[in-house]
């Protein structure tokens, strides 16, 4: 399965959707015992960031890095989410640690993860209408709210 997936100079992998699952059991298999982080970044106009000539750019980007502290190494896995589609599968059921982390990117960029636990808001009221840290969120939709400042003495 990890000869299929596409990897560049760096060591990156660059899965598809349909490969992603797959690749992540067969690294957790090989001795990748923790995943240190999981996160989703927009590319909303960066369509042209370096990437191997295989790989489409998609909108979104969902960016996993997994370690092996018995082999001294890490992997980063790449893995390209289209916006009209923002759904990759979870990894919870391989790396348990991995629920705050997808809720947090889920929250924040409204990337869907079929098969998590709890896929509930984990920083914005459960009412916050959007995904405040994708690039196309008005800055001016949000309200600023400010509370009493104590009196300086």
């Amino acid at each position: 399965m990890i000869d299929d997936v596409i990897k560049n100079e760096a060591g990156n992998y660059f899965p598809t959707r349909e490969q992603y699952d797959a690749l992540v059991a067969e690294l957790h298999k090989s001795g990748y015992e923790y995943c240190s982080d999981l996160c989703a970044v927009d590319y909303l106009q960066h369509f042209d960031r370096p990437l191997p000539a295989e790989v489409v750019a998609e909108r979104f980007e969902v960016v996993v890095n997994l370690t092996s502290v018995k082999m001294r190494s890490r992997v980063r896995i790449r893995v390209q989410v289209p916006e009209s589609d923002p759904t990759i599968p979870t990894l919870f059921y391989h790396y348990p640690g991995t629920e705050a982390m997808e809720r947090e990117a889920y929250d924040l960029m409204g990337i869907v993860f079929p098969g998590h636990p709890d896929l509930t808001r984990i920083l914005m009221p459960e009412e916050w209408e959007g995904h405040p840290l994708r690039k196309d969120y008005s800055a001016e939709r949000v309200p600023v709210q400010f509370k009493h400042s104590p009196a300086i003495r």
